[in-house]
């Protein structure tokens, strides 16, 4: 199949989640890592909850109430001051290596299709410099990937048929989520994990971003 347009999820795909480690620790020395990950994982859990509560808040909200949560599990007392910090790290995320150099080789169109909400996304895609065609929020929708609505803004803004569409993310959820919906799936498991159980399959498993381009 060759793509048209490819289809990014933005946070763990392009941007690396965890680059709010430094920061963690300068506030919590020793606990940076595990701070990171529980807020990233009680994120995730937030936005499926509150997709099957049809109970929809902003990315941002959704960020930082599971940070509130992630430090009040860990015992770390978080102080507004450190608060506005760790969810300003969200607006600077790291792009992985391989991204702009991926990004640049690919001829077809290129767009971001994220569950963050417009205040997190474009101040972010904007200081990390990548020229894309469209960034497209579920905001627009008022739920979360990976309910089927969501990957068909991609169809309607860019203007290509979904069997012309690749999605590529690092998220198998997110990856599955794609391929019930119709379109060519490229996962990046960067981690070397199994596949989940969900009935379907991605058209490939990559180590890494720039292997879209082979």
């Amino acid at each position: 199949m060759r793509a048209e347009a490819f289809v990014f999820d933005a946070y763990g795909t392009l941007y690396d989640v965890h680059s709010v480690i430094a920061r963690c620790e300068t506030c919590w020395p020793g606990k940076g890592t595990q701070l990171s990950q529980l807020w990233r994982a009680r994120q995730l859990e937030y936005t499926w909850q509150r997709s099957l509560m049809q109970r929809y808040v902003p990315f941002s909200r959704v960020t930082r109430e599971a940070l509130e949560y992630a430090c009040e599990v860990l015992k770390l007392d978080l102080s507004a001051a450190q608060a506005s910090a760790l969810m300003a790290e969200y607006l600077g995320l790291a792009l992985y290596p391989d991204v702009r150099r991926t990004l640049d080789r690919l001829k077809a169109r290129k767009a971001i299709l994220s569950n963050g909400s417009p205040d997190m996304l474009e101040p972010l895609v904007k200081r990390s410099g990548l020229e894309l065609d469209a960034v497209i929020s579920v905001d627009a929708l008022k739920i979360f990937k990976p309910a089927p609505q969501v990957y068909a803004l991609a169809v309607e803004k860019l203007k290509v048929e979904k069997s012309r569409i690749a999605f590529v993310s690092s998220n198998c959820w997110d990856a599955l989520g794609a391929k019930s919906f119709g379109f060519t799936v490229y996962w990046i498991n960067r981690l070397k994990a199994p596949v989940d159980r969900l009935g379907f399959q991605p058209d490939a498993i990559l180590n890494s971003l720039d292997e879209v381009l082979l």
